[in-house]
């Protein structure tokens, strides 16, 4: 395709060349090639961008894959953002398959709403649409006074489970904790599975933080109002991991949005063992796999974790050969052309639920 006469043109924001493999891969689908700009660190590590070509009155689409550098990924998209911008491109779209920040979406104790701070902040850049996938809380879309396109997942994923894992007649999708319930039904009534919820936590995990369990603190003699006593607030306690389902002798596939520490996905598995599971499988959309996860993974009872490529981790996979690879360029590729055409996005989430 002549990328001149295609009324738009596509970036990507990412300074390393691990970063761009997602781009390259969408724009050979659309059959266009990337546009022409440099990102780089300067030696004080501050983001520089510079736009090569013309892109006045041009719908600019710009591609930002989250590499473990969280923060330095956030700038280059901004600063990319606010330079197209101010080069008068007509229309500025991010595609930003994982949404950084996703999980800081609450308010805990003194803390802050940052993924609230971070929509702003791409709005006053200059972004006017977002296309992501599988954002961790749906609700998050109300944060941003523009478009969001948030695509799932799961088709790919299911997929995947129905070709590449034998005899998974004999599975049942196991969610990891209630929360994640839904999402493992919706998966299950699909693929005609059984259903197990894994109930209790282990210490320390992320929603301790989240629940308000220690917030306020459980303390009766606190100074108030002399004549107010208020009734004493019970700490939640919630009991070991069990599991609420029969898998013995059966395939379990935990299903998630987002592994990145595996600590309780190790001790998911290990449970699902115990019960009877000859065989474990992971189903994740965002790998981002930090800190020692590879290794964890590699020694635990976890037969394969499967993720997409909206977050690089090619890295990890050389760690741990139980990593695999779904690609979703294709659903990407085919939402920038149909936003691009003015077409209706309703194909892309056909045959998905509310609850994926």
């Amino acid at each position: 395709m002549n990328v001149a006469k295609s009324g738009y043109r596509v970036f990507s924001a990412n300074s390393t060349p691990a970063c761009t493999e997602l781009s390259k891969k969408i724009t050979e689908r659309l059959g266009v090639e990337l546009g022409k700009s440099v990102v780089y660190q300067e030696s004080n590590r501050e983001t520089r961008v510079e736009i090569k070509e013309s892109v006045r009155g041009q719908t600019i689409f710009i591609i930002q894959t989250i590499p473990r550098d969280v923060n330095t990924a956030i700038m280059e998209l901004l600063i990319m953002a606010y330079a197209l911008k101010t080069s008068c491109a007509k229309n500025i779209i991010g595609v930003i398959p994982y949404f950084p920040y996703s999980k800081q979406c609450k308010m805990r104790k003194r803390g802050s709403i940052v993924c609230k701070l971070l929509a702003s902040m791409l709005a006053k850049a200059g972004l006017a649409h977002i296309i992501t996938m599988d954002l961790h809380q749906k609700e998050i879309q109300g944060f941003f006074t523009f478009p969001v396109d948030n695509l799932r997942a799961s088709p790919f994923l299911l997929q995947y489970i129905q070709e590449e894992i034998p005899d998974y007649r004999n599975a049942i999708i196991v969610a990891k904790s209630p929360s994640a319930a839904k999402r493992a039904q919706s998966y299950a009534e699909r693929l005609r599975l059984g259903l197990a919820v894994m109930h209790g936590e282990a210490q320390c995990s992320e929603s301790d933080m989240a629940d308000g369990r220690h917030s306020p603190p459980c303390v009766r003699n606190t100074i108030g109002h002399p004549g107010l006593e208020l009734p004493l607030m019970m700490a939640k306690e919630k009991p070991p991991i069990t599991v609420v389902g029969d898998v013995g002798g059966r395939i379990a596939i935990i299903v998630d949005d987002i592994i990145d520490d595996v600590e309780d996905f190790v001790a998911a598995a290990e449970i699902l063992k115990e019960r009877g599971a000859y065989k474990i499988y992971i189903m994740a959309t965002h790998g981002l796999l930090s800190a020692d996860a590879p290794r964890l993974i590699e020694e635990s009872a976890i037969d394969e974790v499967v993720v997409t490529n909206t977050v690089p981790h090619e890295v990890q996979k050389l760690q741990c050969p139980k990593i695999k690879t779904v690609d979703v360029s294709m659903i990407l590729a085919e939402a920038i052309r149909r936003i691009h055409n003015g077409e209706s996005m309703a194909y892309l989430f056909r045959n998905i639920t509310v609850d994926d």
